[in-house]
């Protein structure tokens, strides 16, 4: 199946051999009744596996072209269940430009387990040269959070497989419909289900798709194990949520762009991240690797203050000051204080996170509106 028809009609078949619905019923159960000592329907206890949850991983794996999914509680929880594929000692190359959570885990939390993460810069730092034979697991966004630098899948593909290391790509903003990493070469694809697959900011929760099933036991071990599941009526809203990533996707990618070119010719904005753009830094890799560029625009103002950026957030009438992208309504948000506050002041500014650093998702509105609404608010 095209992709467009893969997310309403995949993966529908016997989700309810009771009754036949359309859409997959929500076992908000804990347990399963068992017929015998030995034997079960193929569920026991829902933290093991719920039939609702199952569903939404074989449809998520389905979208990235993937043979496993596996659901968490968060993205962060999906973050950590590959990082419990580690033991102290092992080390970790990442980029600078990761989203702000995803440093604090490493930086704040596994780091003090004896596990070592490289935060190396892309554009001028070489992965080769921070391989060690410690070096497990090589970890990137692409498009970053929040200013939206590209990586360059297959070439980190061939770095890791050269180097029997694992590739672990952050696609939550691109979506599988923009962009599919097992395809590319990683092995593991990592998901925030929280913004674009559900797309109505109503739900939190994470995901994982691998090709290779020793791994995928080995990541739903972790999942039963440690028990970061996401519950029933949290997978049926991502699920839900997916039969529309097509449509959505579509309009988010067109209102950004006319966005994003809004922005790059108005005269109190310095610059503008976006993929879309020829002046964007690996736009040629982004026009190879991805359908289209995005739904995610960010932008520093020429008066590079954060006292500079709040003037703008206030005046906003239709553009929502709020954490978190995706949905279907425009979201702006200021990164040095919310996403990646974790991170020292220092650091960020190396990240090229200045303090007027403004990210905006760009929702599925009238795109005049949302042009309309950024001008009154630079004036």
């Amino acid at each position: 199946m095209k992709f467009n028809t893969k997310v309403i009609h995949s993966n529908l078949k016997d989700l309810d051999p009771a009754f036949d619905s359309v859409n997959p019923p929500i076992y908000q159960t804990t347990t399963f009744k068992q017929d015998s000592l030995k034997g079960h329907k193929g569920f026991e206890y829902s933290r093991t596996a719920n039939p609702t949850r199952s569903a939404l991983e074989e449809s998520i794996a389905t979208l990235e072209n993937g043979n496993y999914g596996i659901v968490f509680s968060s993205g962060i929880a999906a973050v950590d269940a590959v990082l419990k594929l580690l033991k102290s000692g092992d080390e970790v190359i990442t980029t600078t430009n990761v989203y702000g959570g995803t440093y604090r885990i490493f930086n704040q939390v596994y780091k003090h387990f004896g596990i070592k993460f490289h935060f190396i810069n892309p554009n001028t730092d070489t992965f080769e040269n921070y391989i060690t034979p410690k070096t497990k697991l090589i970890w990137v966004e692409t498009p970053t959070n929040p200013i939206l630098s590209i990586a360059d899948i297959k070439a980190l593909s061939h770095i890791s497989k050269a180097n029997n290391l694992r590739l672990v790509v952050d696609n939550t903003f691109a979506s599988p419909y923009l962009q599919q990493p097992l395809e590319l070469g990683a092995d593991i694809v990592m998901h925030s289900a929280s913004k674009y697959l559900s797309g109505h900011s109503d739900v939190i929760l994470g995901a994982l798709v691998v090709n290779d099933k020793a791994l995928a036991d080995e990541l739903h071990f972790i999942q039963k194990a440690t028990g970061a599941i996401a519950g029933p009526m949290d997978c049926y809203l991502v699920f839900r949520g997916i039969k529309t990533l097509h449509v959505r996707m579509q309009r988010h990618c067109e209102n950004a762009k006319a966005i994003a070119e809004f922005l790059y010719n108005h005269s109190k904005v310095k610059q503008v991240f976006w993929p879309g753009l020829p002046s964007h830094a690996n736009h040629h890799i982004a026009k190879l690797q991805l359908k289209d560029f995005g739904g995610v625009v960010s932008f520093s103002l020429k008066e590079d203050s954060q006292d500079a950026a709040f003037q703008v957030l206030k005046k906003l009438n239709i553009i929502t000051y709020a954490e978190s992208l995706g949905g279907v309504e425009s979201l702006i948000g200021h990164s040095a204080s919310m996403s990646h506050a974790s991170v020292p002041r220092e650091e960020r500014l190396l990240m090229g996170i200045s303090d007027s650093l403004l990210r905006l998702s760009v929702g599925i509105e009238d795109s005049e509106d949302l042009i309309s609404d950024l001008q009154q608010a630079l004036i």
